[in-house]
């Protein structure tokens, strides 16, 4: 098979491949890093590679395979890791050049477990510093380039950029991302992948760099849900290292993927028209009709109603709690003028300092109550859609920094308690991804999967990719 043929298979196909004997983990693995070496200059997706190791994991895991040791359905592939999770003894910057040459002397969790199940990391990928932002741009280190347009270098989405631009550009099958406002779904929706913010508590939180601690979340960029189902069942699960973990519902991903995707019945509300937001772009909003006609066509109950919340209340408030713990987090240095922190993420940060103690606790107790009605409201509905973003990817240097056009959907599944999953499902007329956001109660992950699973099915968005010429 031809390298750019693998390049951008899913992560089950690859595996069904090397479960068929007609590639070997070797052959996958230096095909990815071949593309990486090729690329990459122009990409900026990653930020360290890790040639030696991988090829030694995959050599590994292919005598395992040959001995009759397969560990599971992700044993002998590859995947990028954001550079917030620590990786002994490699480099952890979170993005932030200040952090350079700091090694790790820990492994976050679901990194052991990823290598546990027998996945090989390719390298770090670039982030927005501190993982505070949802453009992209990181000012310092350099904003990873959107591939699907390699004349105008344009937004990939943050903060989990160089994790979107690594799967979308087939210089990985699968990525790691964090979501703490929508740095999983943005960068997804940007970049014609399929993104999940789990469940907060599902994944566990331990030896990942924190941006807020009550509302981050870990979760995978893939090509499609089957794919994102496939590595939730490898980090998901109790780690006595994070308690949230240890009273979080147990989701079965397995069990998501493993039945047929029927959807007749399920109950989608619809986001009501006039709640959306006045800047939507005309092809975001055509194809927003568009899934919801599909839905309706495959059997389920799609109603058009007002979300019981203002979008841009939570939004705020969401990013309040963000500064306040972001700051808790980096005051020591933060406001350190020596060192080269970008601009824009060093004054959301700051803007932390003024939230007072009594104001940071209204604000989660706000957030109690309204994860409460949220849980109540979503009582007799199965997912609520939104789209994921109300506009496509903009030039890097149209940027302004001081706007979150990005965060007007996504933010509420973090602020509510909720999971989301963004699905590819179009192109706009200039040829740039389009996304749509499936929210659900907390632990409905997986009827989030089956959704999306139906609705891929049916559709061939995920199947697209940019066109990238390889020297």
């Amino acid at each position: 098979m031809k390298n750019a043929d693998l390049a951008f298979l899913s992560l089950a196909d690859l595996s069904r491949l090397l479960a068929a004997r007609k590639t070997s983990s070797r052959e996958i693995v230096d095909m990815f890093l071949a593309r990486i070496a090729a690329i990459d200059g122009r990409l900026h997706a990653y930020i360290d590679v890790y040639d030696d190791e991988a090829r030694a994991l995959a050599k590994a895991a292919d005598l395992e395979r040959d001995a009759g040791v397969v560990r599971g359905p992700l044993h002998g592939l590859p995947i990028a890791l954001k550079d917030l999770l620590h990786f002994a003894p490699h480099p952890t910057t979170a993005g932030s050049k200040s952090w350079l040459g700091r090694k790790s002397d820990s492994t976050a969790s679901v990194v052991a477990r990823l290598i546990a199940a027998g996945m090989i990391p390719l390298g770090k990928t670039h982030m927005v510093e501190f993982a505070f932002g949802g453009w992209g741009r990181n000012e310092p280190m350099g904003a990873p380039w959107n591939p699907w347009d390699l004349a105008i270098h344009r937004v990939a989405g943050g903060s989990s950029s160089g994790s979107a631009v690594a799967v979308a550009a087939g210089l990985a099958p699968v990525a790691i991302g964090s979501d703490t406002g929508g740095s999983i779904r943005i960068p997804a929706a940007l970049c014609g992948l399929t993104g999940l913010k789990p469940t907060y508590g599902i994944v566990s939180l331990a030896g990942v760099v924190p941006l807020a601690t009550t509302l981050d979340s870990v979760g995978p960029l893939a090509r499609t849900a089957e794919d994102a189902a496939l590595v939730m069942a490898g980090i998901a699960g109790p780690d006595p290292a994070d308690p949230a973990t240890l009273t979080a519902t147990l989701v079965d991903f397995g069990a998501a993927i493993e039945r047929p995707a029927d959807i007749k019945g399920t109950r989608v509300t619809a986001l009501a028209f006039e709640q959306l937001p006045a800047n939507i772009d005309v092809d975001v909003l055509a194809a927003y009709a568009a899934t919801m006609q599909l839905l309706r066509d495959l059997g389920a109950h799609v109603e058009e109603e007002s979300f019981a919340f203002d979008l841009e209340d939570v939004m705020l408030r969401n990013g309040r709690i963000i500064a306040a713990e972001a700051y808790a987090v980096h005051r020591a240095y933060i406001e350190d003028a020596a060192l080269e922190i970008d601009p824009g993420v060093r004054q959301r940060t700051l803007a932390g300092k003024s939230v007072s103690a009594a104001e940071y606790l209204d604000e989660l107790a706000h957030r109690r109550r309204a994860a409460a009605r949220f849980a109540s409201w979503m009582i007799g509905r199965d997912a609520l859609l939104t789209p994921t973003l109300p506009i496509t990817a903009v030039p890097v240097v149209d940027v302004d920094e001081s706007t979150t056009p990005l965060a007007t959907f996504t933010r509420a599944a973090n602020y509510l308690g909720a999971c989301a999953l963004s699905l590819p499902v179009g192109l706009s007329r200039a040829g740039l991804p389009i996304g749509m956001q499936l929210m659900g109660s907390a632990f409905a992950d997986a009827t989030l999967i089956r959704i999306g699973l139906a609705i891929q099915r049916e559709t061939s968005w995920h199947l697209r990719t940019p066109q990238i010429p390889v020297p």
